[in-house]
């Protein structure tokens, strides 16, 4: 049986990694005509109330952060997308690996592009990986790429 990738999700947090994983993407939706779906998680903002034990939310912040990654993933989209390519947006608040993951499943994705800071020792001790949890929680196949990638050359969009 063939697998055919039809729909390529890419989380992006408008780090360089991410970008290059997204470009790495771009080639790949051209090569097998695939949609590429962006995403962007927004993780909402907790700050203590009156130093007390209750913490509360602070969602004009969040629609403002919502709205200015729509704008720089439609930018980057044109900017690294050719534009023959299928290209959804999608921006969602939350914890990054449950919501890449959950959009992964609701638009029945094929495969997952995203990118590996590769932290180390203490920091991934305390922080983990936002990669590594998604690729352990994943509803479809998930191609992490590591700074430099092997063998590929970047090619702008037209």
């Amino acid at each position: 049986m063939t697998q055919v990738i039809n729909k390529i999700l890419v989380p992006i947090d408008f780090s360089d990694y991410s970008k290059n994983a997204l470009r790495y993407a771009a080639q790949f939706a051209l090569q097998f005509k695939a949609k590429i779906f962006l995403i962007y998680v927004v993780e909402p903002m907790i700050y203590p109330a009156d130093f007390s034990m209750v913490q509360v939310a602070i969602p004009s912040a969040d629609i403002d952060l919502q709205k200015r990654g729509e704008e720089e993933l439609n930018n980057l989209a044109k900017s690294f997308i050719d534009p023959g390519v299928q290209t959804e947006i999608i921006i969602k608040t939350g914890k990054p690996f449950v919501e890449i993951n959950e959009t992964a499943s609701e638009k029945d994705i094929d495969l997952i592009i995203m990118a590996t800071h590769g932290h180390t020792g203490v920091e991934h001790l305390l922080f983990g990986s936002t990669a590594e949890k998604v690729v352990r929680k994943a509803p479809c196949p998930v191609l992490t790429l590591r700074e430099p990638i092997k063998g590929f050359q970047f090619k702008t969009a037209k």
